[in-house]
C-alpha cells in the first residue's frame, strides 16, 4: 500500500460525523472521524478491543471510562478493551481524529 497523506481522506457530513477508513487488517484498524462543530461519537465500548484517538486537526471533548476531559491536535486518548468513551466536538472548528482499534471490530 502506497502512502497516501491523511489530509487527502478527510471528509465532512452535514447530518452526522463521517468516517474515512485507512487501513483494515486481521489485528488493526485505523481510520480517520471527522466532526463539524456539534457533532459527536455517542459513549460506547468495544468488548476484547483495545482503541485509541490522535487528535490531528481541532480540539475535542472526550469521555473515558466516565472521566471528561479536552484533548487537542498532538494529543493521544486511550480507551482500553471493554472501558465507555465517546467524544464530542464542541468548538468553532472541525475535529479529525485517527482512529486505531485492535483487534478490529469485526474479528473474532
Amino acid at each position: 500500500m502506497a502512502g497516501v497523506p491523511w489530509s487527502e481522506r478527510v471528509v465532512f457530513d452535514e447530518g452526522r460525523a463521517a468516517k474515512a477508513d485507512l487501513w483494515k487488517g486481521e489485528r488493526l484498524f485505523a481510520g480517520l472521524n471527522c466532526f463539524l462543530p456539534g457533532q459527536s461519537q455517542h459513549v460506547h465500548s468495544h468488548a476484547g478491543a483495545d482503541k485509541f484517538y490522535l487528535v490531528l486537526r481541532g480540539e475535542g471533548t472526550f469521555e473515558v471510562g466516565g472521566e471528561t476531559f479536552l484533548a487537542s491536535a498532538g494529543e493521544l486518548v486511550a480507551a482500553p478493551a471493554g472501558v465507555p468513551h465517546g467524544v464530542r466536538n464542541e468548538g468553532p472548528g472541525s475535529l479529525v481524529v485517527l482512529t486505531v482499534i485492535a483487534p478490529p471490530p469485526s474479528a473474532k
